[in-house]
């Protein structure tokens, strides 16, 4: 059997974080986190990181273990946060995954492999450098005769995903559609005991994510990224395209309105958190646990060790 770990999951400004650290105390844990942004230095504020009060003494993995300025890959973080969870329970703890990136914790918890590559190759150079000469429609009929499967999943402009298919192939030989079949095939890493936090009402995880970003504006979220910018991050860099400092950097590079800036974020915030309901609530065997219009720590913690201790936490 695949060693057992829990995973708190939901909407940002959910709780996750909060949760997890409470858990952790009760169960002998260790935080892992599964939030794609928090793994970058210096994007403090905006990625809602949580601070040394807020851990409370309890240690967390997989933040600040990138520079900005990296590409940072789901390939990446699955070999490093598998890599945290196993230390973990080698040392007798139980990992708690906590984090609203479904992505990243959907391709920990299967066991999924990546095809390895190397950004700065010789042979991704050159097909990168073919795509912006030939075109997509060029390499995308190249890539159907080798997998025809991929090929008829992507479009011409995608550019990134075209390469890394023809990549995977000359690479290993085997076309990206078996790699991914293959990977699929493999049994799950961990069994995942899930809890999934929610609100009952659309219009009060509204209310929670503007003031966070609010709290965030208080907090220094302009200052934190014209200091990054300051520094040299490049504005076009994916750190850069998260949400809150895409925002920010366009009006401190642009009209100067951060006001304005605010209250994009919190727009495209609550857009984000819509997407991420809709991803986590596919998970059926999840524990939902739902806030009200005020989140009431201790019926959700209550609630939260009671199902722990039924399955046998």
């Amino acid at each position: 059997m695949p060693p057992k770990i829990i995973v708190i999951t939901g909407p940002t400004a959910s709780g996750k974080t909060w949760l997890a650290v409470e858990l952790a105390k009760r169960y002998n844990g260790e935080v892992v986190s599964a939030d794609s942004m928090q793994i970058y230095r210096r994007m403090d504020i905006g990625t809602a990181k949580p601070t040394p009060e807020e851990m409370q003494g309890v240690p967390h993995h997989m933040i600040d273990v990138a520079g900005p300025e990296e590409d940072f890959s789901v390939a990446r973080y699955v070999d490093m946060a598998a890599a945290a969870a196993d230390g973990i329970l080698t040392r007798g703890k139980l990992p708690i995954l906590a984090g609203g990136t479904g992505l990243y914790i959907d391709s920990l918890l299967s066991g999924r492999t990546f095809a390895a590559f190397d950004e700065n190759s010789p042979l991704r150079a050159e097909l990168e450098g073919r795509y912006a000469r030939e075109g997509g429609a060029v390499l995308l009929r190249e890539l159907a005769q080798a997998d025809p499967e991929a090929a008829a999943r992507l479009h011409p402009n995608d550019g990134k995903r075209i390469v890394r298919a023809l990549e995977v192939f000359l690479t290993t030989g085997k076309t990206i559609t078996q790699h991914n079949k293959d990977t699929k095939a493999a049994p799950p890493r961990y069994s995942a005991v899930t809890l999934s936090l929610d609100f009952q009402r659309r219009e009060d995880m509204w209310d929670r994510i503007d003031r966070r970003v609010d709290r965030m504006m208080e907090a220094g979220l302009a200052e934190e990224v014209r200091g990054l910018l300051d520094s040299g991050v490049p504005q076009r860099c994916t750190a850069m395209q998260a949400i809150g400092y895409k925002e920010m950097a366009a009006a401190l590079l642009g009209d100067g309105d951060i006001r304005a800036a605010a209250e994009e974020i919190k727009l495209r915030s609550r857009q984000y958190a819509k997407r991420q309901r809709t991803w986590f609530r596919r998970n059926r065997e999840a524990k939902t646990l739902l806030w009200g219009t005020e989140p009431n720590f201790a019926e959700v913690l209550q609630r939260s060790t009671a199902y722990l201790e039924e399955i046998g936490i």
